[in-house]
């Protein structure tokens, strides 16, 4: 794997402008229709089966990609029963003696809507604005597939000899990637020796210059839920005598969080964080500066004439990095057992419930530290309240492997050539199951795990953009570093 890399054989112009022409004519209004489907993932919709959503963005996207034409290329929908479907695509080697494949991964299934939204903007209505595509789940990760297409083709349409290649979308990324790992099991020996692992499903830490993700964190999901009584009664006749389940339910997360700092108390939920991440931190902290933090939307309101922000946990450029990366954090995603303000009476609420998200470092195993939790919570409960801990899903993060010589190389030549700038290297808060499952099952292989969700680009929550012109330079990047496999 420290072969020495020749100049690349394909047309940096050429491609650029090719993978460019492909986003405006087709891509984009791909993606258009792909933002109006409410292609929920499991979690999010029980009745994803019958709803049949799922079904037809993989459908939509399968024929798509079978009309590029692309030489060479085989494509299948794989379903296995229960399981919400695989898109699976092969592509022969051109390059004479390669043995080893490059494996291309994306997901089509999205997040909910959530609420906060533009007035002219909606999660199932695209809009353009400022080369930006609004809409739930374009960015996150519906552009994907077609940008490894748009990829491959450019590497066909240039004659450029190229690795064998196969595709892998799934439609269960954010519920944790649960269906995944059956259908790894069953792909196994068609994905063949895997050297290098595109996953176009990262961040960036601005839209100048390609990003590496360096690290990823885990995750571990559940419902936390306090019940004091069957039944709400009289806030009058009650209170001072029955205990407040909301109360109980701050007790039993102080046994979790310092709630004036937000550090997690765990000893075995934190982790020592590797000096080469460390010094990686460094370098991106003096690239991106404050605007690691000042890119979120803060809150802020008129105090005596002057504008006042919302703060941080922190303004030093490298913890901040460091905080939403290497950090375990709890937050509060939803709850259950309240009523709307509206109409809220004067009641004793029989019972609190919260779902918990926990974001954990990406050397912490996942599933330990879910045991550890469910203990920590629903044990010696305060009043012998009945509290229960029930998980959701949960995923080991990744840190990823020692650059090859030849893939920096590779990635810095395609971040000259399309952005003007060298490849920046940063870790994400954010899970991707798989990787830590490839990583396992291929050690030797090369990671570039990149993707379009830069600063606003707000994954998840309202407002969700696909930067257009940073996808179009993305993807004639990949093409360059395939190009450049060894």
């Amino acid at each position: 794997m420290n072969a020495r890399i020749p100049p690349t054989v394909l047309d940096a112009a050429h491609t650029l402008s090719q993978v460019s022409a492909l986003w405006d004519a087709e891509i984009v209004p791909q993606l258009q229709d792909y933002i109006r489907i409410p292609a929920k993932s499991p979690m999010f919709d029980a009745a994803w089966e019958a709803n049949g959503y799922l079904d037809t963005v993989v459908r939509n996207t399968a024929t798509w990609i079978e009309a590029q034409k692309v030489s060479g290329l085989v494509l299948e929908i794989i379903r296995l029963p229960g399981r919400t479907p695989v898109l699976f695509f092969e592509v022969p080697a051109t390059k004479v003696g390669s043995t080893q494949t490059v494996l291309m991964y994306g997901h089509l299934d999205k997040q909910p809507e959530f609420s906060g939204w533009r007035n002219d903007l909606g999660p199932w209505t695209p809009k353009i604005d400022d080369g930006k595509l609004y809409g739930r789940g374009g960015a996150d990760d519906g552009y994907a597939a077609y940008a490894a297409i748009a990829a491959i083709q450019t590497l066909k349409t240039q004659n450029a000899p190229h690795p064998r290649i196969v595709g892998l979308i799934e439609s269960c990324e954010e519920s944790g990637s649960y269906d995944l790992l059956p259908y790894i099991d069953a792909l196994k020996p068609r994905l063949g020796e895997v050297g290098l692992v595109v996953c176009l499903d990262s961040g960036a830490g601005n839209y100048d210059q390609l990003w590496l993700t360096s690290s990823l964190r885990g995750m571990a999901s559940g419902v936390l839920k306090v019940e004091i009584l069957t039944e709400g009664v009289h806030s009058g006749d009650a209170s001072g005598l029955v205990p407040s389940s909301f109360r109980i339910m701050r007790q039993v997360l102080d046994r979790l969080e310092d709630s004036a700092t937000g550090r997690l108390l765990p000893a075995s939920f934190h982790c020592e964080v590797p000096a080469d991440r460390i010094n990686q931190a460094k370098a991106t902290a003096a690239i991106l500066g404050d605007e690691i933090y000042k890119r979120f939307p803060w809150a802020h309101y008129d105090c005596g004439g002057s504008t006042q922000f919302a703060l941080p946990t922190t303004t030093d450029p490298l913890q901040a990095l460091l905080n939403r990366t290497w950090l375990p954090t709890l937050s509060v995603t939803g709850a259950d057992g309240f009523s709307e303000i509206k109409n809220a009476g004067n009641v004793l609420r029989p019972y609190s419930a919260f779902k918990l998200s926990l974001r954990l470092p990406p050397l912490v195993e996942a599933a330990a530290a879910v045991q550890e939790l469910k203990a920590l919570l629903e044990d010696n409960a305060p009043y012998q309240a009945k509290v229960t801990f029930e998980g959701l899903s949960s995923a080991t993060g990744w840190n990823a492997p020692s650059t090859a010589p030849w893939f920096e190389t590779a990635l810095n030549a395609a971040s000259q050539t399309h952005f003007g700038a060298p490849c920046g290297y940063i870790g994400q808060g954010g899970t991707i199951p798989l990787m830590n499952m490839l990583s396992e099952g291929f050690p030797a292989a090369q990671m570039m795990v990149c993707g379009v969700l830069g600063p606003k680009s707000n994954a998840h929550g309202p407002n969700e953009f696909l930067h257009i012109p940073y996808a179009k330079k993305l993807t004639a990047a990949v093409a360059q570093v395939i190009a450049q496999f060894p």
